[in-house]
């Protein structure tokens, strides 16, 4: 198990014989996150794929995994609902669009309501 443990440390990589290799690294620089004047945040619903549940969408998010999840909990508190986030998209349950809307626009984002 401990040489398990090492070769996995090393991110599957174990030998290379290619003399012009070039080892990435997994921590990617992420994109720094835009002022919310600076962003165009699109607002509509969504029940494809959902067993026919309702969810709100929004999409167009520019920045930081971070910022996302800190704006997915303000929205989620804000509507009282459940939710979650990834790739640069914000599901909540439930149609929450106008609220959600009057949010961002009180929060300074540039929003359009599909």
């Amino acid at each position: 198990m401990a040489k398990l443990k090492k070769i996995n440390s090393l991110g599957g990589l174990v030998f290379s014989t290619n003399p012009n290799f070039i080892q990435f690294d997994s921590n990617e620089q992420e994109v720094e996150t835009l002022l919310p004047e600076k962003q165009k945040l699109i607002i509509k619903i969504d029940k494809k794929l959902r067993a026919g549940k309702i969810v709100t969408l929004i999409t167009g998010f520019i920045g930081a995994e971070n910022d996302l999840e800190i704006l997915c909990k303000q929205l989620k508190n804000y509507c009282g609902a459940g939710g979650s986030s990834k790739n640069a998209e914000i599901l909540i349950q439930g149609d929450c669009k106008q609220k959600i809307a009057d949010f961002l626009t009180k929060k300074k984002y540039g929003v359009k309501v599909q």
